[in-house]
């Protein structure tokens, strides 16, 4: 059975698990304090081009969300995401768990836009009984988004804007930013990123770690005592270089890099190839995650054979379906997926 399932099927990198192994005897202090961790944190806060940065390392990209958001926020204050943000559909109400009220909005192709939130917040402020109401008090992107889209330097230059204009805190998930950033012809770096978010993170669980995400906020100042927040919201690993050694290998010659591009080569392939076989797609994604149209006949019978995701139904005889390749997926893979269709 073929699996596109998603992009975190497998384990982690060799040459992770590798330098796990040649640590796994070292004896270092616990909860981030050790060499790996800070050698890790100051490779990453170097590519992002970001001295007066910060980075702390988390488990996962829920509990990551969650204690950022839970860190920033006020108890009277919620976050604006796009209507499909994965904080909006996908990570159980962890948001709302934790007191704070996620604040939808529409989006167009996953993206929020400048203007959206612009009028969002136009609105709000012009409501005579908005002091009642769940304050916004930060936004929330996703990079790449949910639909595999990503974010221009302009567009998010552009948020960066209003987001100063209404004094919000502007988050950026990068759950799959390897992707994003590996993706032909973006503009958007590490640097840029790190020039207009206030803080993101760098997702370690879908881009070869065997879990784990970098949080770098832009400015030490911005969250007091993120660390104890950390701790607070049961997210400290008392095993901190777990962590650390994984993000010190993904950021020691461009690995990070260099297996991100190979997953979007392949998605590339993928796309190019079923367009010239005819199928259609639900819209264009550069990224790992490609998005198909088939008919609810060709669904029932690749079922047969091949795992992936049902997205949503495209009409009453088709449905849009979700392949997605990673830093693991092989040629001899994807080969054999495209005979099948």
């Amino acid at each position: 059975m073929l699996n596109f399932e998603c992009d975190y099927l497998e384990g982690a990198h060799p040459r992770i698990l590798q330098a796990l192994i040649d640590t796994n005897m070292k004896k270092t202090s616990g909860y981030g304090n050790d060499p790996y961790t800070k050698r890790a944190a100051q490779k990453i806060l170097d590519a992002c081009q970001c001295p007066t940065g910060d980075v702390h390392f988390l488990v996962g990209g829920t509990q990551t969300n969650a204690t950022v958001i839970n860190a920033l926020l006020r108890t009277y204050e919620g976050v604006i995401a796009a209507d499909t943000g994965h904080i909006s559909t996908h990570e159980a109400g962890a948001i709302e768990a934790g007191g704070h009220k996620v604040l939808t909005i529409p989006q167009v192709d996953g993206k929020l836009s400048a203007a959206a939130i612009a009028d969002y917040m136009q609105n709000f402020l012009s409501d005579a009984s908005h002091t009642h109401m769940v304050q916004p008090g930060m936004v929330y992107v996703s990079h790449p988004t949910e639909y595999g889209t990503l974010y221009t330097k302009a567009e998010l230059e552009a948020i960066r804007a209003v987001c100063t204009q209404y004094d919000l805190p502007l988050f950026l998930d990068g759950a799959r930013l390897g992707y994003g950033l590996a993706a032909t012809d973006t503009d958007v770096t590490l640097p840029v990123i790190a020039e207009n978010c206030d803080i993101f993170y760098i997702g370690g669980t879908k881009v070869g770690a065997m879990f784990g995400e970098a949080v770098v906020t832009t400015n030490r100042q911005l969250i007091k005592h993120f660390f104890t927040t950390i701790k607070q919201n049961g997210a400290l690993l008392a095993k901190g270089r777990m962590l650390g050694i994984q993000f010190d290998v993904l950021f020691t010659d461009d690995l990070y890099m260099d297996i991100s591009k190979h997953a979007i080569r392949l998605a590339e392939k993928l796309r190019d190839t079923l367009v010239q076989k005819g199928y259609k797609l639900f819209f264009a994604s550069p990224t790992n995650q490609q998005f198909v149209i088939l008919s609810n006949e060709q669904l029932q019978a690749l079922q047969q054979h091949v795992q992936f995701s049902i997205w949503e139904p495209y009409d009453e005889t088709h449905t849009v379906v979700r392949f997605a390749t990673s830093w693991a997926t092989t040629e001899a893979d994807l080969d054999a997926l495209l005979a099948l269709l």
